[in-house]
């Protein structure tokens, strides 16, 4: 059983939060976001969410390309990125559960299956 932590990424929404000209090259602002989480593995959120931590940001559309990498795992969503969240959060049901994203459906799904959320602001991608 893996006691980590599992911090479940919600790609489109948390690029999607700044206008930072994402919209431009989705895949690239997917890889600038899973490179901003790497040191989230060995560090990750205090107090919140203490190390070690296992990272997986989920993506969708034009940024199913983007590699995972060392420290940040990436799970291409087949179809719904929501969907493919829940099914994590479901499949880790023995381990904590921490999801980052803004999407208020989204919140109240993996809530109902025992997930914490927190919005994109929580993640501290400004190292």
């Amino acid at each position: 059983m893996d006691t980590r932590a599992l911090l479940i990424v919600d790609g489109a929404n948390v690029v999607g939060s700044r206008p930072d000209g994402w919209w431009r090259d989705r895949a690239g602002a997917a890889t600038r976001l899973r490179d901003a989480l790497v040191p989230l593995a060995e560090a990750g959120v205090p107090p919140e969410l203490p190390p070690p931590v296992e990272v997986v940001l989920v993506v969708e559309g034009a940024a199913r390309g983007v590699p995972a990498v060392p420290g940040v795992g990436v799970v291409a969503a087949p179809g719904s990125g929501d969907d493919t969240m829940v099914e994590l959060v479901a499949a880790a049901a023995d381990r904590r559960r921490v999801v980052v994203t803004a999407d208020r459906e989204l919140r109240a799904r993996v809530g109902a299956l025992g997930a914490e959320v927190y919005g994109p602001r929580w993640l501290p991608r400004d190292r």
